[in-house]
């Protein structure tokens, strides 16, 4: 499950990736960003940019927690992580043909974390003692 997890915020990150990509090619993007107006009309200021980075680097930091985080702690951060990536994703983005298109996968994909996390149950060695034992032959 942790491989699966982390594969998946891959995939929803290089998604964001691309809707950006896209977003900077529609006629006149360029020229606003560079005059330090984000395509919404936004102001682009270091404090801007800091919350920008901040609200990106939950995707990007759950692609490392998925496959180091012990079990429980890696199921709630998935669910909360999925969660708010849905609302940022819906809520931050814009309506353009494009960028619809890439956040509903996006959301898609989100959603598919929550419910992967959500169901995952406790590994059966969870909470109790497991030996293994090595059987070595001499050559």
């Amino acid at each position: 499950m942790p491989a699966k997890l982390s594969t998946l915020w891959i995939f929803v990150l290089i998604n964001m990736l691309f809707a950006d990509i896209f977003s900077f090619m529609e006629p006149g993007a360029l020229r606003q960003i560079v005059a330090g107006e984000a395509v919404d009309g936004t102001t682009v200021t270091p404090l801007f940019l800091l919350a920008a980075a901040g609200l990106t680097e939950i995707s990007i930091v759950m692609v490392l927690l998925s496959r180091f985080l012990s079990y429980r702690a890696n199921r709630w951060a998935n669910i909360f992580g999925g969660l708010f990536t849905i609302v940022y994703v819906i809520g931050l983005g814009s309506n353009t043909p494009h960028y619809l298109f890439i956040a509903s996968i996006e959301v898609i994909c989100s959603a598919w974390i929550v419910w992967l996390a959500w169901r995952w149950r406790a590994p059966e060695s969870q909470g109790r003692e497991t030996h293994s034992f090595a059987v070595t032959t001499g050559d």
